[in-house]
């Protein structure tokens, strides 16, 4: 088989984006879908799962076509992070509200690499994303999500 990859890092990589591309479409099998101008809770799933499997095959393909980079070390550090980053974030959600879910989410993610550092750019930099998505999910779209949770009152 390792004759048949050219490039491991593409080859692995498009492998598993097919399996999670399968498994968010495995997942969403039962919800309805709607139509493109009244979609149901099904059809950003299904959409992006397939849009992540055609990715899949196509880098899969290419690591079998395409000379290619070896598969590095695995990221521990940022991997933990992130995970750690986004269940922090799904727990203090309705208890903290979104905004202290976001400072969390953005700096917890941060720590993932040992490049980033805490400065004024970067505090800008999250203090923006947290005003656009405030603005654009709860004001927006309406989504109901507390900005402070039941910790501060709201």
């Amino acid at each position: 088989m390792s004759l048949l990859i050219k490039s491991p890092k593409d080859f692995w990589t498009g492998v598993l984006y097919l399996a999670f591309g399968t498994a968010t479409l495995w997942i969403a099998r039962d919800y309805p879908i709607g139509t493109a101008g009244r979609m149901g809770p099904g059809y950003f799933p299904t959409a992006l799962s397939l849009l992540l499997m055609g990715l899949g095959v196509y880098i899969l393909a290419r690591g079998l076509t395409r000379q290619g980079n070896p598969l590095g070390g695995f990221a521990w550090r940022g991997a933990l992070f992130v995970v750690g980053a986004t269940v922090a974030f799904g727990l203090l959600l309705e208890t903290a509200g979104i905004i202290i879910a976001l400072v969390v989410l953005i700096c917890g993610s941060a720590l993932a690499s040992v490049k980033t550092k805490l400065d004024w750019m970067s505090i800008l930099i999250a203090a923006g994303l947290i005003v656009f998505c405030v603005l654009v999910f709860v004001k927006g779209l309406g989504v109901t999500m507390p900005l402070f949770g039941s910790w501060f009152g709201g």
